[in-house]
């Protein structure tokens, strides 16, 4: 009998890496999930197996200072023993990939990104607005942490990429290879049947690289009303900036943003991201998108169908997108269709095609079949 564990870079925040990495371990209840630190209020239930973590843990690590550790989350992964473990499943834009695993064991990495913060130093740095310290400091630690994290990238045998931009880094990065299975989207978490709102809508984390500002400065520019969900460093700053017809909520539950989706008048979608789950949940609540063109939106955005793009990252280029879009119709049941192509059930069946043809077995119809389990039976083909 052969076992599978699951991995992640740590639980600290809660965006849509850690919705993948929760994804894996409803695939596949039983399996352990191996993480740094674990800073979740509540811990998912339905007999999903046991969340190990590492001696992290202990350390007072939170969502404001988790960074200041970068130098340690190496030592943590490197430190659990994976021995008794055939299949690893790894989720990471970081750390989970360096994982040790036994001779012979096969290791799948889902990678949400290459580290940016080695590979991208400078557009992160200039992103998080590093003051002239930091600048001077960081780049021969990172030095370090990018040698490791080249060593880190030969310990998966395969890669799966959340989309093709991110392929595209990991060939540039590490010289390796990746399938694209895109992440999952959970629409049935909502509805497209919420009364129509006058209002614009931000649903992100508040951070100073996703580009808020440009929606805050052109719905004040031309007196469109904002509604901003989410919490996050930049939030101070971006008050300032608004007018009086955008109003901050904060951090709201999953039901709440749900409403507020299904209701908007559309999401505003400014900066670049790897993958974007956002833009799809919008769709998945019967609404568009106006978006960056840039990034994965590109990859999950139909222009003209479930969304617009404006072209340059400046509020006058998002205004001219906004009065583009208000002058189209939208099929609310298109929105939705598009959006269930990136269902949780269709990411799960890619996942166990994948894993189903990446490990060598005699059986691979019952090891599909019982990919529910942690342990599954197999013959290993010489």
């Amino acid at each position: 009998m052969s076992r599978i564990a699951l991995a992640h870079d740590y639980f600290i925040q809660m965006g849509g890496a850690e919705r993948v990495a929760e994804e894996f371990q409803a695939i596949f209840p039983a399996a352990p999930m191996f993480t740094t630190v674990d800073r979740r209020q509540s811990h998912l239930d339905g007999g999903r197996g046991p969340v190990r973590t590492s001696w992290m843990q202990r350390l007072p690590i939170n969502e404001k200072n988790y960074r200041k550790y970068f130098m340690l989350y190496p030592l943590a992964v490197e430190s659990f023993d994976l021995s008794g473990f055939d299949l690893i499943i790894s989720s990471s834009s970081g750390y989970a990939k360096g994982i040790k695993k036994k001779k012979g064991a096969v290791h799948v990495n889902y990678c949400h990104t290459p580290m940016r913060w080695v590979w991208r130093y400078e557009d992160y740095a200039a992103r998080e607005r590093f003051g002239g310290v930091k600048r001077r400091a960081l780049p021969s630690l990172l030095k370090i942490l990018k040698l490791w994290d080249l060593r880190a990238a030969d310990q998966p045998d395969l890669y799966i990429a959340n989309s093709q931009i991110v392929a595209d880094r990991i060939r540039q990065c590490y010289g390796r290879e990746a399938t694209v299975i895109p992440p999952p989207i959970d629409v049935n978490r909502f509805s497209s049947n919420e009364p129509d709102e006058d209002f614009y809508l931000i649903l992100s984390r508040l951070n100073s690289y996703k580009r808020l500002d440009l929606a805050i400065e052109a719905c004040k520019k031309s007196n469109r009303p904002l509604v901003v969900i989410g919490d996050g460093p930049a939030r101070a700053e971006l008050e300032k900036l608004a007018g009086p017809h955008t109003r901050f909520l904060g951090r709201q539950p999953d039901t709440v943003a749900a409403q507020y989706a299904g209701r908007c008048r559309a999401l505003i979608f400014p900066g670049e991201e790897d993958f974007g789950m956002t833009p799809l949940e919008i769709n998945a609540a019967g609404r568009p998108v106006i978006a960056y063109r840039g990034g994965g939106a590109m990859e999950t955005v139909v222009e003209g169908a479930t969304g617009v793009f404006f072209n340059e990252q400046t509020a006058d280029s998002l205004i001219l997108a906004l009065e583009e879009f208000e002058s189209r119709a939208w099929l609310r049941p298109e929105l939705v269709r598009h959006a269930e192509k990136f269902s949780p059930q269709v990411f799960a069946s890619r996942i166990r095609e994948f894993v189903a043809g990446a490990v060598p077995m005699s059986d691979v119809a019952d090891f599909i079949e019982n990919s529910g389990n942690s342990t599954f039976s197999t013959t290993r083909i010489a």
